[in-house]
């Protein structure tokens, strides 16, 4: 009976959060928001200016394309691997 009170607990509580974040839709800005404000504020110091990157993948679908690419190359490699990586069984 104890468990059972916990769980409709955690449920009414946890929809509650949910409630309140679509109703209110607070202002939540993350740590990259005062991370970049930080980096800013030294680079201005110092003058150094913002640079373009180095690959561009805002242009298309090369940033997706570069990460299933990646995990393409990382599932043929764990497959490769797999008997060393987690040991055999049996003989």
């Amino acid at each position: 009976m104890k468990q059972r009170t916990w769980k409709w607990g955690l449920l009414i509580l946890f929809l509650g959060v949910i409630v309140y974040l679509g109703v209110y839709s607070p202002a939540m800005p993350g740590a990259d928001t005062h991370v970049s404000a930080v980096a800013e504020k030294y680079a201005s110091q110092v003058g150094a200016g913002e640079r373009p990157p180095l690959i561009n993948t805002d242009k298309g679908d090369l940033l997706l394309f570069l990460f299933a690419v990646g995990g393409a190359i990382a599932g043929f490699w764990i497959g490769y691997v797999w008997r060393d990586l987690f040991g055999r069984t049996g003989k």
